[in-house]
């Protein structure tokens, strides 16, 4: 008896051997993961949870306004400071609109951004955990009114409100993670990749608010300065990315597309 032949069904979706090689931008438009993806996608070190990378987000006005004594607020233009590296450590300052940049200068003079705050956010927190000095200058990237808390009347209200304490510590801890990402980042990835990284994470890609529809403009200079490159290196990359698509300038803004990803997971 003859044996029965079997039929052979070439499958809808070949393996990738047998198909031609597509270039990065077009492989990019055809599957494109998520923004929270992309980002999560990036080496982290060991142990670190990537889904803890987003910056938990936290609204204290509701409580810093039962703070009666050892509150003051002030409105700063921009680059104006609001302290300087080696300044008495004394207070806990929190965002209440507008950005901050904090800086640290090295004896050589090399100045380096740590970190750009955007709204309620605290920071000056290391006065808490008696931090004698500040370790980094906070200056206003553009108007902002900033709330100042003394530190003893901090720490009596972290005693006498046990939900802010766990939320601000929530806070903090997310967002130090978050700066030990960023490192990690600086590390591995090129100069172009952590460009993208950064635009993605300034519009709020991936976090836990909904990305904003258009970002303020930050200068190539302080750009540079947070991603470890030269102003040049990221005038070109911004110049791609536009032709590119993957943003647009919008007047005083920019605009950025999710399709930016496509930078970050590229090999």
């Amino acid at each position: 008896m003859a044996a029965r032949r079997k039929s052979v069904v070439c499958p809808e979706n070949p393996p990738a051997t047998l198909c031609a090689k597509k270039s990065p931008i077009h492989a990019a438009k055809d599957s494109v993961p998520s923004p929270s993806e992309a980002l999560e996608a990036a080496p982290v070190p060991l142990g670190m949870d990537t889904a803890s990378q987003k910056v938990v987000p936290f609204d204290a006005r509701h409580l810093l306004a039962k703070v009666s004594t050892g509150k003051s607020s002030q409105e700063y233009l921009s680059k104006e400071f609001i302290f300087a590296q080696g300044d008495a450590a004394d207070a806990v300052y929190c965002i209440q609109s507008g950005r901050v940049k904090l800086t640290v200068v090295s004896q050589s003079g090399k100045q380096a951004v740590v970190a750009i705050l955007p709204e309620s956010s605290f920071f000056g927190e290391g006065c808490l955990a008696g931090q004698p000095l500040r370790m980094s200058t906070a200056s206003a990237q553009q108007r902002s009114m900033i709330v100042r808390i003394e530190k003893q009347a901090m720490v009596k209200l972290l005693h006498q409100e046990p939900e802010f304490a766990e939320r601000l510590l929530a806070h903090l801890l997310s967002r130090n993670i978050r700066m030990e990402a960023d490192l990690v980042d600086h590390l591995f990835n090129s100069s172009e990749k952590r460009l993208a990284r950064l635009l993605l994470l300034m519009a709020n890609f991936g976090q836990e608010s909904k990305p904003l529809p258009l970002i303020a403009k930050m200068s190539q200079e302080t750009m540079a300065e947070m991603i470890g490159t030269t102003r040049s290196r990221v005038s070109f990359f911004m110049n791609r990315f536009r032709d590119l698509g993957f943003i647009e300038y919008n007047g005083g803004g920019m605009l950025v597309h999710s399709s930016l990803v496509s930078v970050v997971l590229h090999d």
